[in-house]
Parts: C-alpha cells; structure tokens; sequence
C-alpha cells in the first residue's frame, strides 16, 4: 500500500509552516523604518520642553517678519544674529532686506538648521547667510550690531544679562513677543501678539 508524506496531504500546513512571505517582511521592515526615523524627527522638537527653559518652534508671522524689517538699514554693513532662527524666515528675510548685511542664525533642532540652509539657497542668499546648530547660551554674540529674538518671558532676563555682558556697545536689539525685563527700549510697534520692542545698547 503506497504510504501518503503528511505534507502531500495538507498542502496549506505546508505553506504556513514555511513563514512569512517576503513581501511581508519588506513591509514589515518598511513600517518599522518609518517609526523609527518619525521618532528621531519627532524628538527633535519634542526635546526643548525638558531643557531649563523651554524655547518651543513658534514660525514668526508675516507682520513680525516686516516689524522687525522696519528698524533695519537697507544699505549699510553688519552683521545680524536671530537667537533660535527656528526656520530661517527672519534670517533669509533680512538678508533679501540689505543685500550688504551678513546674517546668522542660531538654532538647537538640526532638523531646522537644514530646512534654513536649502530655503536660503533656495531664495538665492546662502552665500550671505550661516545657521549653526549651537546652544544659544554657549554661542559666541560679541561680533554681532543686530540682534533679533524671538523669546519665551522666562529666558529674558538671562537673555538680557548675556546681551549686556557679550555685544558691542553699540549693538541695536530687536526684541519680539516679550520685552527686555530692565533695559529701556527706544522705539515700539504694538501690534498684539506681533508687537516689536528695539533697544540700542549705545543709549542704555
């Protein structure tokens, strides 16, 4: 009598027993990649709210983009560093401001760093502009005759006291949402949540 191999009879025991199909491990593998690198991304501007002082990524608006722009030369020379340039807006926009002007820009998530740089080349001043990925409180200031920050109120007045000590003594500040807590500010555009406070250490 002809003797029937188990496997002969049960067609689909075999196919299970032979695992998972390749498609589904590429898919598999697939969806775990995709986890893990919105993770890193995530983390990235998820990982402020544990710092000492929270300096979240609030993009500047249209209005306080053109604040800003209006206590700006539009020919002279200098250099301008925005403190947590987030995107880059405020950077790239002073920089299509004045053509003369060198401006930087410091911000802590690298994931914004190199959004800033392409849309710097992207409307062609990335030759006149820098962004570093640094911790604002170790970043060097003392070259710098403007000033932009987009703050939170907690970090003002360490702020201050870092512009105080670090910038030259002509240095003209552009302070946004929050005020600079003790020095006097020379001009204001109130505006709401757009409004804009300029300080000249010169005259401090």
């Amino acid at each position: 009598m002809e003797l029937l191999n188990e496997d002969a009879l049960n067609p689909v025991a075999k196919t299970a027993k032979s695992g998972m199909s390749t498609g589904g491990k590429i898919l598999i593998a697939a969806t775990g990649g995709v986890g893990i690198g919105l993770s890193i991304v995530c983390a990235s501007f998820v990982a402020p709210a544990f710092r000492r002082i929270c300096l979240p990524y609030v993009p500047a608006t249209t209005e306080q983009i053109q604040n800003v722009l209006s206590f700006l030369p539009k020919s002279s020379t200098g250099k301008l560093l925005d403190i947590g340039s987030g995107d880059g807006r405020i950077v790239v926009a002073a920089a299509q401001h004045n053509r003369a002007l060198r401006t930087d820009g410091v911000e802590l998530n690298p994931w914004l760093v190199y959004y800033s740089r392409l849309a710097a080349l992207r409307h062609g001043v990335s030759t006149q502009t820098r962004f570093f990925r640094r911790d604002l409180w170790k970043f060097e200031i003392k070259d710098y005759n403007f000033v932009v920050i987009f703050g939170v109120e907690q970090m003002m007045r360490d702020l201050e006291h870092k512009l105080i000590a670090e910038c030259p003594h002509n240095t003209k500040i552009i302070a946004c949402r929050f005020p600079l807590p003790s020095l006097e500010h020379v001009k204001i555009i109130e505006d709401g949540v757009n409004t804009v406070w300029f300080y000249d250490l010169s005259k401090s």
